[in-house]
């Protein structure tokens, strides 16, 4: 992961046992996605998306395990200890990594606003915010 760049900082976080920690660098004026779908509503995982370079997994490997449902493209990550997915890779983005911001350590996030993302119309949602993961 590269120094921050002037319009972002570098945000750290993990699961609820700090098991897994991990750093991602985003703007500090965050635009989370608010998603619809079955996981993402039952969880309240809300969405940061960045490319996979601005993500670095700081420790936790091995506590983390892996759940696929349905196209088995998106690879959400649990912490097994804890059960808090902070992160995971998002089918609609496969080449980034999916932050929840609720995983965040207080300090770094000065705004938040959310996003609606529809998952009944996944492609138009997806199309519109597939932007996200490129430098």
């Amino acid at each position: 992961m590269n120094p921050a760049s002037p319009d972002r900082v570098v945000h750290r976080g993990g699961c609820h046992c700090r098991r897994v920690r991990f750093e991602v660098e985003a703007p500090a004026h965050i635009e989370a996605l608010d998603c619809n779908c079955s996981i993402c509503r039952m969880t309240g995982f809300l969405h940061l998306i960045v490319p996979a370079a601005r993500f670095r997994l700081v420790s936790g490997e091995d506590a983390l395990t892996e759940y696929t449902f349905n196209t088995g493209a998106a690879k959400h990550r649990f912490c097994k200890v804890c059960g808090v997915k902070s992160f995971y890779i998002p089918r609609s983005h496969p080449d980034g990594v999916d932050v929840n911001v609720r995983c965040l350590d207080a300090g770094t996030v000065e705004a938040l606003r959310l996003v609606p993302f529809d998952d009944n119309d996944r492609d138009a949602a997806t199309a519109a915010f597939a932007h996200l993961t490129h430098e």
